[in-house]
């Protein structure tokens, strides 16, 4: 009888590992929201396009709700609902305490990246808005992490405008260099014009955030009296650390040797030795907006992980590892 039940088991997992592995190659085979090609007018997108425009997705659903709910203290689900597909509303977002400049910067910002999530579905399929953390939390733990210890008071984005400065240079940029990345793998010219006019956009928004806090490069982060380009260049020490590709990132205040051809400090936007901006893939992407430095292991601002098939590729293949050590 322990001899039958213990062949049973062992049957089980053997098939629980075959279903496995057929799943995962089916799902990295097949397309899942989409087609092999999808058209729009009289171009074609081959299914890497598609991937890869899809992709921005995240990135772009968090950057709206970050904007909408800072500047006018209301997300997607009320702006423009119809673009969330039914997708969880954002964990902890909230309205900033803001001036009156920067809260309206902060808004264009937002209508901006609504644009960004229209003008993405209106090429590819697209997916549901994905669960998002935008709680005070959330950024505390960035900036813990950033400098490598615990901030006491915990850091607030949304308690005043330094703050929330510092909060949005955590999160576009990342997005800007997904763009930069993405580029030279396209193949479709529409795949190229959507992804020139989006990075355009998305570096004119870093530019900006950059440009207000360089202003205030100097001033001191109540209550923690350290400086605003002590923060950022910590928040992009940690942001390269994560991404385990090398220097793809720079705070406000740089080394002369580390500035434009080497010979100035001051460092309003970020870009290597020949001033061109830097590149990130989507693994190094979502190894810094996950926080864990691992593009299979979800958490950060993406407590469920991202979506489409690029993200999703990953999480199976983190499921299927761990069921082949427990089947082991």
């Amino acid at each position: 009888m322990a001899l039958s039940t213990s062949c049973t088991a062992a049957s089980s997992l053997v098939l629980m590992k075959f279903l496995s592995i057929f799943i995962f190659l089916l799902l990295l085979l097949l397309p899942s929201s989409s087609t092999a090609s999808h058209a729009k007018g009289s171009s074609a997108i081959p299914q890497s396009d598609v991937d890869l425009l899809e992709f921005p997705l995240n990135l772009e659903y968090l950057e709206a709700e970050f904007f909408l709910w800072g500047s006018l203290g209301r997300g997607l689900d009320t702006v423009a609902p119809e673009l969330t597909g039914h997708g969880p509303s954002p964990i902890g977002a909230k309205i900033a305490n803001l001036d009156h400049l920067v809260r309206d910067i902060v808004a264009q910002f937002a209508f901006q990246e609504v644009g960004h999530l229209r003008a993405i579905k209106k090429t590819v399929p697209g997916f549901p808005r994905p669960l998002l953390n935008l709680s005070r939390e959330s950024f505390a733990t960035v900036i813990n992490d950033a400098f490598g210890q615990t901030l006491k008071p915990p850091f607030d984005p949304y308690a005043n405008e330094i703050n929330y400065l510092i909060a949005s240079y955590i999160i576009p940029y990342v997005g800007l260099t997904g763009y930069v990345g993405a580029n030279p793998k396209l193949q479709s010219p529409t795949a190229k014009r959507l992804v020139a006019g989006l990075l355009g956009v998305e570096s004119g928004q870093d530019a900006v955030i950059r440009t207000l806090l360089y202003e205030r490069k100097l001033v001191k982060v109540n209550p923690y009296g350290i400086t605003v380009a002590e923060f950022t260049n910590r928040i992009s020490s940690l942001r390269n650390k994560l991404g385990h590709g090398g220097l793809k990132d720079e705070g406000l205040v740089v080394t002369p040797i580390e500035g434009a051809e080497k010979r100035i400090k001051g460092n309003v936007l970020a870009g290597d030795q020949f001033s061109l901006s830097f590149g990130r893939t989507p693994e190094e992407i979502l190894r810094v907006v996950y926080g864990s430095g691992n593009e299979n292991k979800t958490g950060g601002f993406y407590p469920k992980g991202a979506d489409g098939r690029i993200a999703k590729s990953y999480l199976i293949k983190q499921k299927f590892y761990l069921l082949e050590q427990y089947s082991a």
